[in-house]
């Protein structure tokens, strides 16, 4: 039975014939398939998967259908929600694929894994809780309710202004660094590296207005010029005055978004750090602005979600009723 532990078990009884170094690029670009964060979470799958086998006395790899089914089925009896369930499966997977082995759910008798994870979406599936989106009028009340000037006062203005200007994921704004920026006459250019939907690094540069209600890049140099960063990750810590080194961690935004809308007047249970990326496209739609616009700056494959923004900011525009209800 495979360690609990081990998400890669590529070595040189797997590839005889290979030289250390030539096992060692192997692996590092498997790993390299998958975000240093989703890799994260396979492991821990991985391991708590590892662990119940050993309960049961079954092994883990290769690991038999039925022996997923009856993990993911007791998972979700425990209120794991449909989409972790979904991570678990693709965890095992992942990693019988990293072995050499076929994913359980590919091998003989894998349709059962398959009705499984339907028959839990049906039976579990919950209509998804969508947080309130951070518009710019939230976003005015926001920075007019930080009134500051500490580093903490500072910095946050600049993740709820540039954050909601830029329309990036939470991971996508931690991930900046100062190298990302290119000043212009108009406001910033912002090079997105890497994202959800662009795993491969191609890359991405979108446009931040300089604005003049919301002033994202005002906000953005103000914080840059009061923390003395140069280089390095733009969104960081700051502990007793100084600031460190290292990047905020995608979870802080959510609780900077979170605190500051409290202190504004809003309910912090509605909001998370999404909201700042919703609200972007919420302010857009209203405004008039087109889908294709819109994803210039959200980067989103799909437009059909885009479309659901602009059909919610003018449902009652040429509403069919107006004329006899």
């Amino acid at each position: 039975m495979a360690d609990e532990d081990a998400l890669v078990p590529l070595d040189d009884d797997r590839l005889p014939a290979l030289s250390p170094a030539t096992v060692a690029s192997v692996t590092r670009y498997a790993l390299a398939s998958r975000a240093d964060s989703t890799r994260e979470k396979y492991k821990r799958d991985w391991a708590a998967f590892s662990l119940w086998c050993r309960a049961q006395g079954r092994p883990n790899l290769p690991a038999a259908p039925e022996t997923v089914a009856a993990y993911v089925s007791e998972a979700a009896d425990r209120g794991l929600s449909p989409s972790t369930v979904n991570r678990i499966v693709a965890a095992i997977g992942y990693t019988h694929r990293l072995a050499g082995l076929q994913p359980p759910q590919k091998t003989d008798g894998g349709q059962l894994i398959l009705s499984v994870l339907a028959g839990i979406r049906r039976s579990h599936g919950k209509p998804p809780v969508r947080k309130a989106a951070a518009d710019s009028d939230v976003v005015r009340d926001v920075l007019r309710s930080i009134k500051g000037d500490t580093l903490k006062d500072f910095r946050d203005r600049a993740i709820i202004a540039f954050g909601m200007a830029c329309a990036l994921r939470r991971s996508e704004l931690v991930a900046l660094t100062v190298a990302d920026l290119t000043r212009t006459p108009r406001g910033m250019d912002v090079r997105i590296s890497r994202s959800k939907t662009d795993q491969e690094g191609k890359g991405v540069t979108i446009a931040v207005p300089d604005g003049r209600r919301l002033r994202p890049v005002a906000h953005l140099l103000a914080w840059l010029e009061w923390a003395g960063i140069t280089e390095g990750p733009l969104f960081r810590n700051t502990v007793n005055g100084s600031v460190s080194r290292r990047a905020l961690s995608d979870q802080s935004v959510g609780l900077i978004v979170k605190r500051r809308v409290a202190a504004a007047g809003y309910a912090p249970g509605d909001f998370s750090a999404h909201s700042l990326r919703s609200g972007f496209l919420t302010s857009a739609a209203a405004a008039g602005s087109s889908i294709w616009k819109m994803r210039d700056v959200s980067r989103h494959k799909s437009v059909q979600v885009l479309s659901d923004y602009v059909r919610a900011s003018d449902r009652y525009t040429d509403h069919a009723g107006e004329d006899f209800l």
